[in-house]
């Protein structure tokens, strides 16, 4: 039983490290969560830069898609 115990001890030890080295994988997650929203923003910025609101443009991009469907 002690030589069980041990083994298992060796084990669990072994498959802790992986866990320990994973510090600061959180806060890559979080930069990147940043990084998109940023690029949506400049985004949406740029696409929407001319003056015209957003809404304007989506009710003009559904009179389109009417006018096409109506013929």
């Amino acid at each position: 039983m002690k030589k069980l115990n041990e083994l298992t001890l060796q084990m669990i030890s072994k498959l802790m490290v992986p866990v320990k080295n994973e510090r600061g994988s959180q806060t890559l997650e979080w930069l990147g969560i940043a990084a998109v929203v940023v690029l949506v923003v400049g985004l949406v910025s740029t696409a929407f830069g001319d003056g015209e609101s957003i809404g304007n443009s989506i009710r003009g991009a559904f009179e389109g898609w009417i006018s096409d469907i109506s013929g």
